[in-house]
């Protein structure tokens, strides 16, 4: 049945049914109101028996005191590794900076400068000790890398400045004429006065003539710049360069030139090949030395040890 009847006083009856909304909705707000009182009396009695067993709670902030404890540890055993191998790596520049310093005196030695206009013997810094019983200190691994960062701009600033100095040097030495303008030959005529070979009278040579093979490369003795490239009276074939430091090399009789006017070349580089062009009796270079616009001795700029193989090499 769907109805319920219900007796009241006077012998009334009442019928209710039970499919209507209104009674479906008391019913359930009914039901809400007795589950939300037993939450509530289980709240008060949960926080009372938490009260009641404070042993419990210290076990519980206990427990998470310990974890968090051993986060932090692992925390500093993780810094502390990374402080060591931090100290480690300055040891390795340090280390560095000493061989820098190896290599700086050695450079100083080599060029031929006074060791008084460097300072490589400066003390270099210590990197902290790291060792199976002892780790590095963050604060005194700060000090040492500031140090260490002051040296090396030091070294820098000296490396700079040697570097300078020897390009300086080395440059100087390239462009002050310096050795013979062929490799194979011999002699075949010295700097001052001789016997003319086509008028028979005395005359000043204001060369050396090196004979060789007509196609034999002709090296310039040092660098500089090309101011002359082709004929000229008596010359035949000539190559002139000035070498920028009151220095002028002429190379004549060539069979052919390889360079033009205005073109850079380096010491060693082919400029001609041997001829006999000009006032030629045999195919040779003559090769002139100017300083100041004056003619000087070739055998000066030549060195001794190629002399004996250009002599020897006549027989």
């Amino acid at each position: 049945m769907n109805k319920l009847v219900l007796h009241g006083p006077g012998g009334r009856t009442r019928e209710v049914d039970l499919r209507s909304p209104r009674l479906l909705v008391g019913a359930v707000m009914a039901a809400v109101f007795v589950l939300g009182g037993v939450f509530a009396a289980g709240s008060v009695l949960g926080a009372y028996w938490a009260e009641a067993k404070p042993g419990q709670q210290m076990q519980t902030w206990s427990i998470d005191l310990d974890r968090q404890r051993q986060e932090v540890q692992s925390a500093r055993r993780l810094l502390q590794d990374t402080v060591d191998a931090l100290a480690t790596r300055v040891g390795d520049i340090n280390a560095h900076v000493i061989r820098l310093d190896a290599l700086g005196k050695r450079l100083t030695q080599v060029a031929g400068l006074h060791p008084s206009e460097f300072n490589f013997d400066q003390p270099v810094v210590k990197a902290p000790m790291v060792t199976a019983g002892r780790s590095a200190d963050l604060p005194v691994l700060t000090d040492v890398l500031d140090r260490l960062a002051d040296q090396i701009t030091d070294r820098e600033r000296q490396m700079g400045a040697l570097e300078n100095l020897v390009l300086a040097k080395q440059m100087r030495t390239e462009v002050v004429p310096q050795g013979a303008p062929i490799v194979k030959g011999f002699i075949s005529s010295q700097f001052g006065r001789r016997s003319d070979p086509f008028t028979g009278y005395t005359a000043f040579h204001p060369g050396v003539d090196f004979a060789g093979k007509v196609g034999d490369p002709i090296a310039a003795v040092a660098a500089g710049i090309v101011t002359w490239a082709g004929p000229k009276v008596a010359y035949g074939y000539l190559v002139e360069i000035d070498h920028g430091n009151d220095y002028v090399t002429r190379y004549a009789h060539n069979q052919q030139i390889l360079v033009q006017v205005g073109e850079t070349v380096q010491k060693g580089q082919a400029v001609a090949l041997m001829g006999s062009t000009g006032h030629s009796t045999g195919p040779h270079v003559h090769f002139e030395v100017l300083r100041d616009g004056n003619p000087v001795d070739p055998m000066g700029f030549i060195s001794h040890n190629i002399l004996p193989t250009l002599v020897m090499s006549r027989h």
